[in-house]
């Protein structure tokens, strides 16, 4: 059995561009036993244009005045930050990876360098940030919030064409709200992906709480991405819809649960089922005192525990013939 689950604690933009608080997620997500934290990596002039409104759900968060360049300008990490942060993560025993936004961060992310890259949904679709990421050689992990499965066939095309096969390929399930009303995950087309794509496949949450992802590791999900916060009350884009440190552990510890429940495809008892079975199974032992040479009937045998003589499923194969000793009643043939 391996059901490792990859769990990505998502930092994202919630360290609203302090390395110091950017330090203490790394701590939260290293002892919540994620298996990375993921940070943005982007240059905001060649992420966004100057008068871009921003998304619904930010407004909602940030209020609706300003552009989204003012807004992510205040977020960016320099290159520096960067370098801090991943030797912090080393010590803290946590891999940090980020996900790129423009072809420059992308070639900085892979000369720190980062051991994957992790590609937003709003990414999908740029075929210049998909061959750019093909050409490092590295697994991809990309998300397809907003996505039909036309567009992610486009997708999978153009980095196998750029020298990306499929089996360095992860999708990732999303939906692009914050947060995600539970009417709207449509988690089983996670599945539908793998069938039609025959690739790994995984799911990045933005709903609340952590029922979801817990559920998509049992429907077959490999990697989990969540956002996380210090604190929901902190001003910015995405606190109101991350995770907590409790919660994070707590979503954790549940996947980790998962993982070992899953099993294998074997149906077979287990080793605690196997001490079980004298206990809880039958036997067909003799429903009065049966003498020797006496014919079994369904009269004179019935089937009770403990299940450690004749098998109940050999009934038919008792009845008719004859005892060779005499039985009391209860007694096992």
């Amino acid at each position: 059995m391996n059901n490792h689950v990859i769990i990505i604690a998502e930092a994202g933009v919630n360290h609203n561009g302090s390395v110091e608080t950017a330090k203490k997620m790394i701590e939260v997500a290293a002892s919540s036993g994620a298996d990375y934290i993921k940070f943005q990596t982007f240059k905001t002039e060649k992420l966004v244009t100057a008068s871009a409104r921003k998304a619904a759900y930010q407004e909602i968060q940030t209020g609706a005045e300003g552009s989204q360049f003012g807004m992510l300008k205040k977020l960016e990490l320099d290159e520096q930050a960067h370098v801090v942060l991943m030797e912090y993560a080393r010590k803290q025993g946590i891999r940090m990876i980020s996900t790129p936004f423009d072809e420059e961060s992308a070639e900085f992310l892979n000369q720190l360098p980062v051991e994957l890259f992790k590609l937003g949904s709003g990414d999908l679709t740029n075929i210049l940030l998909l061959r750019k990421l093909a050409s490092f050689g590295k697994p991809v992990i990309l998300s397809t919030g907003m996505a039909d499965l036309i567009e992610i066939a486009r997708a999978l095309e153009i980095l196998d064409r750029a020298g990306l096969p499929k089996n360095r390929i992860t999708l990732l399930h999303a939906n692009t709200d914050y947060p995600t009303p539970y009417t709207d995950v449509n988690l089983l087309a996670m599945q539908s992906m793998a069938r039609e794509f025959g690739v790994t496949v995984g799911y990045s949450d933005h709903t609340d709480g952590i029922e979801v992802p817990v559920a998509a590791v049992a429907l077959g999900a490999q990697v989990i991405e969540k956002h996380f916060t210090l604190d929901r009350h902190m001003e910015g884009p995405d606190h109101k819809a991350s995770l907590e440190p409790a919660e994070l552990s707590a979503m954790v510890k549940s996947i980790r649960n998962i993982e070992l429940a899953l099993g294998s495809s074997e149906k077979k008892p287990s080793a605690g089922e196997r001490k079980n079975m004298a206990a809880a199974r039958k036997s067909i032992v003799a429903a009065c005192p049966i003498k020797k040479g006496e014919k079994y009937t369904v009269q004179n045998l019935t089937v009770k525990r403990p299940g450690t003589g004749i098998c109940p499923l050999r009934w038919d194969d008792i009845i008719g013939t004859f005892a060779i000793r005499d039985y009391l009643t209860d007694e096992l043939i």
